[in-house]
């Protein structure tokens, strides 16, 4: 990896550069290795290191640091079956999901879709209503996945966004870059940009977050978990409720690696994801992959709901709307 590349996966790697007297500026299209061979002599003697050590001491820094912000690295998601509400078993065995994979659950109101995110968020482990289990890369998730807040995999965005910290959104960046050991100055300008470009309405580093619309929060809430969250799995609550562009909010998430699942009624959202879970009487009833054929539905689809933005947009502008619109 190319230091620029290992500082953008790791941004507390700068700290080890720092802390050895390394300055990388200049050097950022070169591999750690290759940078190392750029040092005089005089570095290594007045240290009393050289090229081995510093580059096993990065992979150690890297590892306890991990370790310190909980973060492993998740491959797959797998779902075993429970059973329904009548106690009766659900109609599969299991379910895998691996990273970028976008699952929609979908179902009757009532039907037991946001038990099933539920599930996924506890980890559940036969000990709750549906007796379903979730293992994590093939294996049971240990205590620490499952009880930990500070070691929380799954990052849940519900429908409803209520700060309660009377902040601006930059300080409301700013204190989750803390948090995370992350400059702050690298990741604001994403954070607010991909924001904005989810948003009806834009907003502001100096807006007040207690003073955004639904849309705006769940839009800086989306952003954030995309571009700063290291939870690998994100659980969304209808996101056609957000009042935001939610194909685009979904496209973000997958640009990030994550595991996605979300629970909609959105006919263009179920047929955008890769498989879609259909739930009925608190079970799953079916799994089904989108295929050619409804991905063609989906075309048609899109092009009617962007037809209907227009129209929304121009209402909103105060035009008059004719019969040949």
């Amino acid at each position: 990896m190319k230091i620029k590349e290992i500082i953008e996966k790791y941004p507390f790697a700068e700290n080890y550069f720092t802390m050895n007297k390394l300055d990388i500026k200049g050097h950022e299209n070169l591999s750690f290795h290759e940078f190392l061979g750029t040092l005089p002599e005089t570095y290594f003697e007045e240290g009393a290191t050289d090229i081995k050590t510093l580059e096993e001491g990065l992979g150690i820094f890297i590892e306890s640091m991990l370790k310190f912000l909980g973060e492993s690295e998740v491959k797959s998601l797998t779902i075993l079956a429970g059973c329904d509400k009548n106690g009766e078993k659900e109609n599969f065995d299991s379910i895998t999901l691996n990273k970028s994979d976008v699952i929609a659950v979908v179902g009757p109101t009532g039907s037991g879709k946001s038990r099933l995110l539920a599930d996924i968020e506890w980890m559940a482990q036969g000990d709750t209503p549906t007796k379903r289990k979730i293992l994590i890369n093939g294996q049971e998730p240990t205590k620490k996945m499952r009880f930990s807040i500070q070691d929380k995999i799954v990052a849940e965005l519900s429908q409803n966004m209520n700060f309660v910290m009377d902040l601006t959104v930059k300080e409301f960046i700013e204190l989750h870059c803390k948090a995370r050991l992350v400059n702050p100055l690298e990741k604001i300008d994403k954070i607010i940009g991909d924001a904005n470009y989810l948003a009806g309405e834009k907003f502001f580093l100096n807006s007040h977050i207690t003073q955004l619309s639904g849309g705006q929060s769940r839009a800086l809430m989306i952003s954030d978990t995309a571009n700063l969250s290291k939870s690998p799995i994100v659980l969304i609550d209808e996101i056609e409720n957000a009042g935001i562009d939610r194909k685009k909010a979904i496209e973000l998430l997958m640009s990030q690696e994550k595991i996605v699942l979300m629970s909609t009624h959105d006919p263009i959202l179920a047929l955008s994801a890769d498989k879609r879970i259909i739930i009925k009487n608190g079970g799953i009833l079916k799994i089904i992959e989108t295929d050619d054929e409804e991905r063609k539905v989906l075309d048609k689809l899109e092009k009617t709901d962007k037809f209907m933005e227009t129209l929304r947009e121009n209402l909103r502008k105060g035009e008059k709307i004719g019969l040949d619109y």
